[in-house]
């Protein structure tokens, strides 16, 4: 007769290794997909939708279920995007540490299955898209194609512009929200794509610098590995002071808007230019690097803060 301590034991362990291994896929689909960046993207696109509603002087609650399908599209777009990256890139991702634990390096799901994980979720991305509008679903199918092909797949390890190839993808999900809203796009609309465009670079390029000697080893050509910190300075503080005058152009958002704006790209700037100062190149782009998040943040977070009234005036 099995003894009753043994068996507690045997079913606790069982019970332990299920929830290890549900964990742990949890785990591995959460970095396939790429959270942090999908959860960035979906940010600008909310708020492409929401300034679209405003200057179309459309009732939010009207188009609730367009801007579900709106974000739920957008999500599964990038992150099929994003697994084909991975998927793309699991030759040299076990040379990155941020990089090493991806399923496609450890091996914990078949490559066979994320490639068709990759082409299932961007179809159901396009797909979704479709449901709102034409312009949208053509949008995020271009941002992807940029993304997969022109940067993952041509320019990423061939070419020090990288980065700018792969800033169109990043810049359209604004795009999409304001599309899927209103698809003859207005100037504010190509004012946020050029925000987020220029935005990238600087922001990447710092990361850049951060892991230099990881993108060596990995063979990708950044800007830092092949020409040096110096120029890399020198063109992200010039891509800094190109957003300086983009947001004069969304001057109806209002005043408090403009202010906002003006001192985050001011203050960026003056950090970017301090830079040329500073001994400690790598803690000062790690600096860039965290002012880029929160400026980014704080600058969409603001579009639909101060419109906040106008949407809706019975609660203010």
């Amino acid at each position: 007769m099995d003894n009753p301590r043994t068996v507690e034991s045997a079913s606790s362990q069982a019970i332990n290794h299920s929830h290890v291994n549900h964990s742990s896929l949890f785990a591995d689909i959460k970095s396939l997909i790429k959270v942090g960046i999908i959860n960035s993207n979906l940010m600008t696109a909310f708020a492409g939708f929401w300034l679209a509603v405003h200057f179309s002087a459309v009732n939010f609650v009207d188009v609730w279920p367009v801007f579900i399908l709106t974000m739920l599209g957008t999500a599964l777009i990038i992150a099929g995007g994003c697994i084909l990256n991975n998927w793309y890139d699991r030759d040299i991702d076990h040379i990155m540490s941020r990089t090493q634990n991806r399923p496609t390096v450890t091996g914990s799901i078949a490559l066979s299955h994320i490639l068709i994980m990759g082409i299932v979720v961007s179809a159901s991305g396009f797909i979704t898209l479709l449901f709102t509008t034409p312009q949208a679903a053509l949008l995020g199918a271009f941002g992807w194609f940029v993304y997969v092909f022109l940067y993952t797949m041509w320019s990423k390890r061939k070419y020090t512009i990288n980065t700018v190839i792969g800033s169109f993808s990043g810049a359209v999900p604004p795009l999409i929200g304001w599309a899927a809203v209103a698809p003859a796009l207005q100037l504010e609309a190509f004012i946020l794509f050029l925000i987020m465009f220029i935005w990238q670079t600087p922001h990447f390029l710092a990361l850049a610098m951060k892991k230099k000697d990881e993108y060596k080893a990995a063979g990708v050509p950044m800007l830092p590995v092949v020409h040096g910190f110096d120029i890399t300075k020198r063109q992200i503080v010039i891509y800094v002071a190109c957003l300086l005058p983009l947001p004069i152009y969304l001057a109806s958002l209002g005043t408090v808007f403009l202010i906002v704006a003006g001192l985050l790209s001011i203050g960026w700037l003056a950090l970017g230019i301090a830079g040329f100062f500073m001994k400690d190149d790598i803690k000062w782009a790690t600096w860039m690097f965290v002012y880029s998040l929160n400026y980014l943040t704080v600058m969409f977070v603001t579009m639909v803060v101060v419109t906040l009234p106008l949407s809706f005036p019975t609660l203010m």
